[in-house]
């Protein structure tokens, strides 16, 4: 009787554990069943992602990785598929990025919403709906890294270039020429902190009540100035009235006679001028008179020749 009572015992824990098993398969694939297939398509490496490793939207675990490929149309194309539960909004703005967990390294797949186009996305023409990978925040750092290396290495090239040789001994030598145009500066700044102290000593409080005392007394000396002035202006303007009074008593009635003595006198003086002239001439003129012309032609006594 033992025997047979340890025999039904097995045999309804193998009943049992057979009838979970199967439970266990069909919740398995009915859970499968509302999965959706994606494929993320990208040219970066995926280093450390496997298949079955997580996918994660917006940090929420949501399904796995199915298979790693090569595109066959395009080799330099890497197609991640993808198993995603059908609830989650994936939308044509949906991109996906190579994150890590942790410290361990593992590489999972995190899915982001860029909410640029809300349209769901879904299968077209039979094919799978693809999924864009952008950089991950390491491949960000690494490009940034990289291009902030190359810049750094033509900083130092420029930096070799321009402070080669020669340019260090015109540096050297305008560090000289500033050190002797210090040191000559230095004597003038002196000067010039003696002149402000002179200058200082001459605006004192003293000077300055002197000064003003003085512009004070110019104050009248100015005010008769322009009354002279005033009186000046006067008399000039009675004089040119005067000037062109056209009157007998009139400045301007003195000018015809003034005309007239300046004519006598012009004619007085070639008259002089003709004697003292003939004077030159004939000196003896002045005790025998004036010596008689030569008689020209067709007058008596006219010979050719100068002859009489």
């Amino acid at each position: 009787m033992e025997n047979k009572s340890h025999a039904l015992v097995a045999g309804l824990f193998a009943l049992l554990l057979g009838a979970a098993a199967l439970i266990a398969l069909v919740w398995l694939r009915g859970s499968e069943d509302h999965q959706r297939e994606y494929v993320v398509v990208t040219k970066q490496n995926i280093g450390g992602l496997n298949p079955q490793a997580q996918v994660r939207y917006r940090g929420i675990r949501v399904g796995k990785v199915t298979d790693i490929r090569l595109d066959p149309e395009d080799p330099s194309n890497i197609l991640i598929m993808i198993a995603v539960a059908d609830d989650i909004p994936l939308t044509q703005g949906t991109v996906a990025k190579l994150a890590y967990q942790g410290v361990t390294g593992i590489a999972h797949i995190l899915l982001l919403d860029s909410g640029k186009n809300p349209v769901p996305l879904v299968a077209e023409h039979g094919k799978l709906p693809r999924i864009a990978m952008i950089p991950s925040l390491l491949e960000e750092l690494g490009e940034s890294g990289g291009t902030a290396l190359r810049q750094a290495q033509d900083v130092m090239v420029a930096a070799n270039a321009l402070l080669n040789e020669e340019n260090r001994r015109r540096f050297s030598a305008t560090l000289a020429n500033l050190e002797a145009a210090s040191s000559s500066l230095k004597p003038a700044l002196e000067n010039l902190n003696g002149t402000l102290v002179q200058v200082r000593k001459l605006l004192d409080d003293r000077n300055v009540q002197n000064l003003s005392k003085a512009a004070a007394d110019v104050a009248p000396l100015l005010a008769d100035t322009r009354v002279l002035i005033g009186k000046m202006q006067v008399a000039t303007d009675k004089l040119d009235v005067a000037i062109g009074d056209a009157s007998a008593g009139g400045t301007s009635a003195l000018m015809p006679r003034l005309n007239e003595l300046a004519a006598d006198f012009s004619a007085t003086s070639r008259q002089l001028s003709r004697v003292l002239r003939l004077l030159e001439d004939s000196p003896q003129g002045l005790v025998f008179g004036v010596p008689a012309a030569a008689p020209g032609p067709g007058e008596p006594g006219f010979a050719a020749g100068g002859e009489r």
